[in-house]
């Protein structure tokens, strides 16, 4: 089949790669079409960066979990009785069985399918049949995964010493996020996509809207596809909407001066390992959600906002989601690679607590945008993998207003960098190295 024609690279074709990258343009094709590069990938980036997982409003409860899937790697992420989140493998120690196979539920205890060991939402040994005599439980708990939670955002780390600018990023970003009360916030939709193409081509459709304008009309009816351009930047066609962008801008300001959340934006986006962007953008017509003409879609507002027009603040972690935050609800995207040319997209709608379907919100409504552009956006996707696939591909320019994608390729570029430097520039594919690594504790 087609997508499954991709030559294949050498370890040292792969380094060397790596190592040419051209700034200021797209990677080369077997960046987004080999098995090499997507085993490399699984573990240079997402076996060892802080990954965006789940929303504490999916962990409302204690016992409820949800599981997740990195590369070879199964993940039980739930909420203890002491009301911790928590992230264990799963992954039995007795015989290897997986524990938990939905991708959501809530539980007592965890109990393997297979022989009944039976462990603590903790992950701690309660019960196991039939061991000999001196057998040590506490020996024998599930192995823990690193966990983090950020103003009711949840990340996990597979490393075994994962980046530590984490608490850094944290201090740096609460004051923006916790008005917002997204601890607080219940699901009120999730749906799963799979597109067919490359992760990074994923990201780098999404780090950039000069596809907007023709691509995207349902969002295009509440959201101003400015993002990183100046007056300079903008097409005589597209002047009287970048002048409406300007004063609704200017009445965002004016509502964000009577808070305390920082107006400062802050883009580090390849300057650490826990990269990111945050900035606080208006919305068109009335200026409140991603309703039709920016139309407000749920009654009740979140957290600490003091009114409805408050625009969207936006936040990108390198290397897999995306988050828009409103007044009336908040709507956050995650990004799994599934194969070189399959990705999983998981977008989540989040409400008030409080707030009824039906009555507060219509979930039509709430999440018509999103769904739209998301299918708009797989169709992109696709066309670019099937473009990298080509023979006839080679990287391009990126434009001026892209300068987020060029910051997201470059990060990824540093980051393939520093793996390879370390390993003497000599690959170890993520699913070998998981056959033969002892799994860790801490």
């Amino acid at each position: 089949m087609l997508f499954q024609d991709a030559p294949t690279v050498s370890a040292t074709t792969a380094a060397d790669l790596v190592a040419r990258r051209r700034p200021g343009f797209s990677l080369a094709a077997p960046f987004y079409t080999s098995q090499e590069f997507f085993d490399l990938d699984l573990e240079a980036i997402f076996g060892r960066h802080w990954l965006f997982c789940a929303t504490e409003g999916e962990l409302a409860e204690p016992g409820d979990y949800v599981t997740i899937t990195i590369g070879r790697y199964s993940v039980i992420i739930l909420r203890d009785d002491d009301e911790q989140v928590r992230a264990l493998h799963n992954v039995c120690r007795h015989r290897g069985s997986r524990i938990l196979e939905d991708p959501c539920g809530s539980v007592g205890n965890l109990v393997c399918p297979y022989h009944q060991w039976t462990y603590a939402p903790d992950g701690s040994l309660l019960h196991a049949e039939g061991q000999a005599p001196g057998f040590d439980r506490n020996a024998f708990g599930l192995k823990r995964v690193h966990v983090r939670t950020l103003a009711g955002l949840v990340f996990v780390c597979l490393a075994e010493e994962p980046p530590d600018d984490f608490d850094e990023v944290t201090a740096i970003l609460e004051p923006y996020l916790a008005p917002y009360g997204l601890a607080e916030l219940k699901v009120a939709h999730q749906s799963d996509i799979v597109e067919e193409g490359n992760w990074k081509l994923v990201i780098e459709n999404n780090r950039e809207c000069q596809h907007c304008d023709v691509g995207h009309p349902q969002l295009l009816s509440a959201y101003f596809p400015f993002n990183r351009y100046s007056a300079t930047d903008v097409t005589p066609r597209m002047s009287a909407l970048f002048t409406r962008f300007e004063e609704a801008g200017a009445r965002l300001a004016q509502a964000k001066a009577r808070t305390s959340i920082p107006v400062e934006p802050r883009r580090e986006l390849d300057s650490r390992p826990t990269a990111f962007t945050i900035d606080h953008l208006p919305l068109d017509g009335p200026g409140i959600s991603f309703g039709v003409d920016g139309a407000q879609v749920c009654r009740k507002l979140v957290g600490e906002i003091p009114t409805p027009v408050f625009g969207d603040l936006y936040l990108h972690f390198q290397p897999n989601a995306w988050l828009h935050f409103l007044s009336d609800h908040a709507v956050v995207f995650r990004v799994l690679p599934l194969a070189p040319g399959k990705t999983l997209v998981r977008s989540t709608w989040l409400v008030h607590r409080d707030a009824v379907a039906g009555v507060d919100y219509d979930l039509a409504a709430l999440t018509a945008v999103w769904t739209a552009t998301n299918e708009q956006d797989r169709s992109f996707v696709e066309k670019a993998y099937r473009g990298a696939l080509d023979p006839s591909y080679e990287p391009g320019p990126y434009a001026l207003v892209e300068d987020d994608v060029e910051a997201f390729v470059s990060w990824y570029i540093s980051r393939l960098r520093a793996h390879l430097d370390q390993r003497d520039a000599h690959l170890t594919p993520f699913a070998h190295a998981a056959t033969q690594a002892e799994p860790w504790t801490r």
